[in-house]
């Protein structure tokens, strides 16, 4: 089992000054990569200040000032928002610029409120299409000269300026949930990532079958599947009650993102009244504590020596969460001195 650190900047107040929470953010990439953690992954995001990511290869360039030896991953890239030919020469730029530790996460992504600001008129369905046509032609830009004639896309011989520091380009992972998407990374040679997001072990088990199967129809070489998914490491049973009372408030607005009928000034959503939090019984405290990977030390090393025995090469500690800054490197440095040794 290889670590990783998937981490945002996230603004969930006016008051918050973003060059700080630059500062924050610098802070828990350096805790990783001098803890040993394989890879870093940041995202793409745009408008939202619960996600601040607008290009994350601009955040791994940066990154790469502060760290040494973590890869730098993009956790993800939305690919509907990308021509090809520009997503493979950016990367490859990155990865140049990076001394080749670039890694290229790809999802069709999934805020309609990003959809109807960057590509009106697209649903998720049209996302994945247009995911499923981009991808595999990084590889054939890389390699140089690829002519494309597509659904989405159509160019004559092309190569990508410059060519990327790694020998094959950077490694690609495929964000995967239904069995079809397993299916187009497998087949395509691409790793896996997957995101339960808050629906636990049963979510996590069908995630890892549905990885096996695509595996079972595809002759190549098996590619590798990471599990992203939410993370503190407790001081004790009361500091782990108060992490789930946190995170049940972050997956409130999360919701409250993802079904896009709030409010949003300046980048911040409506803020959710106390009675709309203990509404959504789905992502209750008590649910969090269930299913998401919290508790102290010991209990968090037996819950991912479950994943582990399950088959999961990485496992990506995602911590964003609303938290403060010094409560988050509490729990990751717990996670790297008291949970990382037990797998090594």
């Amino acid at each position: 089992m290889e670590f990783s650190l998937f981490a945002h900047m996230e603004r969930i107040s006016p008051d918050q000054p973003q060059d700080q929470l630059r500062e924050e953010f610098l802070t828990l990439c350096k805790m990783a990569d001098e803890g040993g953690m394989r890879a870093i992954w940041t995202g793409e995001h745009h408008g939202m200040d619960f996600t601040i990511a607008p290009n994350p290869f601009l955040t791994l360039v940066d990154l790469a000032h502060h760290t040494k030896n973590v890869r730098l991953g993009t956790g993800t890239i939305v690919a509907p928002f990308w021509h090809p030919i520009k997503l493979a020469g950016e990367a490859a730029s990155a990865d140049m610029m990076t001394g080749g530790r670039v890694e290229l996460g790809i999802a069709r992504g999934a805020y309609s409120y990003e959809y109807e600001r960057l590509m009106p008129g697209m649903d998720a369905m049209e996302a994945g299409l247009r995911m499923r046509e981009v991808t595999p032609l990084l590889p054939q830009l890389w390699q140089g000269d690829c002519a494309h004639e597509g659904e989405y896309f159509s160019f004559p011989a092309t190569t990508s300026a410059p060519k990327p520091a790694q020998e094959n380009g950077p490694p690609i992972w495929i964000a995967a949930r239904d069995p079809n998407s397993h299916e187009f990374g497998v087949h395509n040679g691409f790793n896996i990532q997957v995101t339960p997001l808050w629906q636990g072990i049963e979510e996590i088990e069908t995630l890892m079958s549905r990885f096996n199967d695509a595996c079972d129809s595809y002759q190549g070489k098996r590619p590798k599947i990471m599990l992203l998914h939410h993370t503190y490491v407790a001081s004790d049973s009361a500091d782990t009650a108060r992490a789930a009372n946190e995170l049940s408030r972050f997956y409130c607005y999360f919701g409250a993102w993802f079904q896009n009928k709030r409010p949003v000034t300046q980048g911040l959503i409506e803020t959710l009244s106390d009675d709309e939090l203990k509404a959504n019984k789905m992502m209750a405290p008590e649910n969090m504590a269930r299913d998401l990977t919290i508790g102290t030390a010991q209990e968090v090393i037996d819950q991912i020596k479950r994943y582990e025995d399950l088959g999961y090469d990485e496992y990506s500690f995602w911590i964003d969460s609303g938290m403060s800054s010094a409560r988050k490197q509490a729990s990751l440095r717990r996670f790297i001195d008291d949970v990382m040794p037990a797998f090594a």
